[in-house]
């Protein structure tokens, strides 16, 4: 099939070092390996292209806009010129990542093209709370007519799909968790000279770095930090570091296909998801769990969201917002090396056998078929 794969989100640049970037190359992968042609349509299209994606065609409508209320008409429009754009060039099937205003989906569709919507976090609220909301019943009214148009709905999680009910009945949205490519990310030995618990992710709040340093502050046994990623708490977290003592090798951002390097060496991969307030509010699906486990490292995470089930008998949980906690999980794992050989082993297969991108991409083709029939 030609597959039309359209993110009309602004903060998300195709060739980024986020995780969302991570996650549309992934998915693009997984379509052009089953067969697919993939052509791309957003609106930014970022600098960290991998040498396996240099031929891949991506399609740039830029949003340029002074202020809040003409970014989001902006968007609107250059969701509708992707879809020209789509439509003009033909397609098979659009795979569109929701983002807010975007229409796309909604405009193909009425010219006969299926297509899948992928929804990753409830973006609405997200908007509104932590940057600004101009017109919501604008963003509301996309989100409807996406959903509507969609034969399928993707959600990565069951509070990412019931925020989705919340807005439009949506008889046809399911929940597909993401995924891993294990070919990308594969076991390294660890570091000879000592334990390396790693952490990969966007330096904000709701990742629980600041969680992590308090807990190395408290660690009983012998372990090293390295800190994986970027974002707007760096600052804050390094003088954190410096205030507790602690040597923490911080590596900044670095481009997703420089991800399995900086891993290597590592012991044990950890995600220290601080306590959000409820369920609904542990709406992710955890990127970085998942390259944990393929790179062969067992893992200690916060009982949060996806992860008692992710991490079912290969990881070790601890209650969120918990550094004692954390330190004391860490500790154990520090000291015992053929159990992190062990779950690291454990968690390897896991993904190898049950979370793949490629079987991930596959059920979502196979759902969507299945509607149209």
């Amino acid at each position: 099939m030609r597959i039309a794969y359209i993110c009309a989100d602004p903060g998300v640049p195709v060739f980024g070092a986020k995780g969302a970037s991570v996650h549309i190359q992934e998915v693009v992968r997984a379509l052009r390996r089953a067969g697919h042609v993939v052509t791309v349509y957003a609106v930014r299209r970022g600098n960290l292209v991998p040498a396996d994606l240099t031929d891949l065609p991506v399609h740039i409508t830029r949003v340029n806009a002074d202020d809040a209320a003409a970014r989001e008409d902006a968007q609107a429009e250059a969701s509708r010129l992707l879809a020209q754009q789509a439509l003009t060039d033909g397609a098979d099937l659009v795979y569109e990542r929701y983002s807010l205003f975007s229409s796309a989906l909604a405009q193909l569709a009425a010219a006969g093209i299926p297509g899948v919507l992928e929804v990753n976090s409830p973006l609405i609220d997200e908007q509104r709370q932590h940057r600004e909301l101009v017109n919501e019943e604008g963003a509301v009214t996309a989100l409807r007519a996406q959903v509507r148009a969609a034969r399928t709905t993707v959600c990565v999680s069951e509070p990412v799909r019931r925020w989705v009910h919340g807005h439009v009945d949506a008889p046809r949205a399911v929940t597909i968790p993401n995924g891993v490519n294990p070919d990308r990310i594969r076991p390294f030995p660890e570091d000879p000279d000592g334990v390396v618990v790693a952490f990969v992710g966007t330096l904000k709040p709701w990742h629980g770095v600041a969680d992590l340093l308090r807990a190395a502050s408290l660690a009983k046994e012998s372990w090293t930090l390295r800190i994986i990623g970027d974002g707007p708490e760096r600052d804050a977290l390094h003088a954190q570091a410096e205030e507790l003592g602690l040597d923490v090798d911080f590596r900044g951002a670095l481009a997703p296909q420089e991800i399995p390097a900086a891993l290597a060496g590592s012991a044990v991969g950890v995600a220290p998801y601080p306590d959000l307030g409820g369920e609904d509010e542990q709406y992710f699906s955890p990127l970085k769990v998942l390259e944990y486990l393929a790179a062969g490292l067992p893992v200690v995470a916060s009982a949060v969201g996806q992860l008692p089930r992710l991490l079912d008998g290969i990881g070790m949980l601890v209650p969120p917002s918990n550094p004692a906690a954390l330190a004391a999980a860490l500790d154990a794992l520090a000291v015992a090396p053929q159990l992190r050989a062990r779950r690291g082993e454990l968690g390897r297969r896991r993904a190898e056998k049950h979370h793949s991108w490629d079987a991930v991409v596959a059920q979502i083709l196979t759902l969507t078929e299945a509607q149209h029939a």
